[in-house]
């Protein structure tokens, strides 16, 4: 635990570096596609110390003034398969970008899906040394948290307090300055396989620039494409991509909850191409033009031409009924909604007072899938695109880029994590804890 600390204490100090010269880049790692964003900030920030608040640090404003987006290879369900072709999709991705906004970046913030993510709720509480909060005593409260016994092979991805309480005063933000004798700290802890950051990090570094963070699609989707209010009051993110499909939970603005779901929007593709006999590049566009996740009577005359490469004339002029490809495409759809649906049950998401369920990612463009989802989900569902910002291309608008839209936000504004206290080294315990949101449920 010590060492993955220091590891994310010397990225956030090349964190800051980067953003006094102004200058960094986004990278979200994708199944089907790397986006990268260069950003360019306005003002220099004024970033502090590691034992500031990253909430409450000063805040940047950017624009962007670079992005390209290009295919992924070597990547299957979130996860680095061949360090090779991902290495020179990064490279491709990151040259395009820097071409583009005539500039050239040392400093990259990366995010990735899959790696099986598992989220804890801990908590601790110390009494304060001098009858003022100070942040050597959020530290302390922090290393008396309970860490669960991870289990081998597992990196903390993120450490988050969540709520500080003083004295039964809950949800401060920053309790540092008020009086108190007992402060208490929950905390929301993401864990994934250490094997994905390794891999991902090599790959990066081998482009010739330097991993000054790292994050989870899941996490950073959600911050673009949830809005203020559905952030504090509870909501769900549900990020369908091409490999995997993330779950998130916010409550009180933070990440309490993610998973990963090893299904997403290639799978449909899969599923055209055997059903339809046609190659997966033909199953793409037919189920980018003509998909669907609800059927009509007028779907039944709406024929659609194969437009297959087999050499068969006969073969390859078919025409199949957009019925029929939807009747493809939906049970599909209705897998993926049903484990996200497990996912949030089992996280006890019914138990927050807000329960809007938001969709994302580039295969949560099927048209119908929003009505599929309040029909299989029972909650108020919409779509949901990332924020705008400033120079952001009209391309990289839609919801195929919430994460790395959302990594670009965090980049500027990132929340305060365990590695941006000075905390002494904490104490494992070997005890599994209770999931996060049921974990909520119990102490509030």
């Amino acid at each position: 635990m010590n060492e993955l600390y220091q590891s994310q204490r010397a990225m956030r100090a090349m964190r800051n570096i980067a953003m006094q010269r102004g200058i960094i880049a986004v990278l979200d790692v994708g199944t089907s596609k790397v986006a990268c964003l260069i950003l360019r900030f306005d003002r220099p920030s004024d970033l502090g110390s590691a034992e500031t608040l990253g909430s409450l640090a000063g805040q940047s404003s950017f624009r962007v003034i670079g992005a390209s987006t290009t295919r992924s290879r070597g990547i299957r369900f979130g996860e680095i398969e061949s360090m090779a072709e991902t290495e020179r999709t990064i490279r491709t991705a990151l040259q395009a970008a820097q071409k583009m906004a005539s500039v050239r970046v040392d400093h990259v913030i990366a995010c990735f899906s899959g790696a099986a993510p598992r989220s804890y709720g801990v908590f601790g509480e110390a009494q304060i040394e001098n009858e003022v909060v100070h942040a050597q005593d959020i530290g302390r409260v922090l290393a008396e948290c309970d860490l669960p016994d991870f289990g081998e092979n597992r990196a903390v991805l993120h450490a988050q307090p969540v709520n500080f309480t003083l004295d039964g005063r809950p949800w401060m933000p920053d309790p540092r300055g008020h009086s108190g004798d007992k402060l208490s700290a929950d905390l929301h802890i993401l864990t994934v396989h250490d094997r994905a950051i390794r891999n991902l990090n090599h790959c990066i570094t081998k482009c010739d620039v330097e991993l000054a963070g790292i994050a989870s699609s899941s996490y950073v989707a959600a911050q673009s494409a949830l809005v203020e209010d559905e952030q504090e009051l509870g909501a769900a993110c549900i990020d369908i991509g091409g490999g995997t499909t993330g779950v998130s939970i916010f409550f009180k603005k933070h990440l309490i909850f993610a998973d990963s779901i090893r299904l997403g929007g290639d799978h449909v593709t899969g599923d055209i191409s055997m059903g339809l006999q046609i190659p997966m590049a033909a199953a793409e566009r037919i189920k980018t033009l003509y998909g669907g996740a609800m059927a009509t009577g007028i779907d039944d005359r709406e024929m659609i031409e194969t437009q297959g490469n087999s050499g068969d004339w006969e073969h390859d002029r078919r025409k199949v009924s957009r019925s029929e490809l939807i009747g493809i495409i939906r049970p599909r759809m209705e897998e993926i909604l049903e484990d996200a649906r497990d996912r949030l049950d089992a996280a006890g998401f019914d138990n927050l007072s807000g329960q809007q369920i938001v969709l994302t990612g580039g295969a949560s463009q099927i048209p119908g899938l929003d009505g599929l989802a309040a029909r299989i989900l029972g909650q108020h569902v919409r779509l949901g695109r990332p924020i705008r910002v400033q120079g952001l291309p009209q391309a990289a608008t839609g919801p195929a880029f919430a994460g790395v839209v959302g990594l670009a936000l965090n980049a500027a504004n990132p929340q305060d994590e365990w590695w941006d206290f000075e905390v002494p080294q904490p104490t494992i315990v070997g005890r599994p804890l209770r999931r996060a949101v049921r974990w909520f449920r119990d102490n509030w």
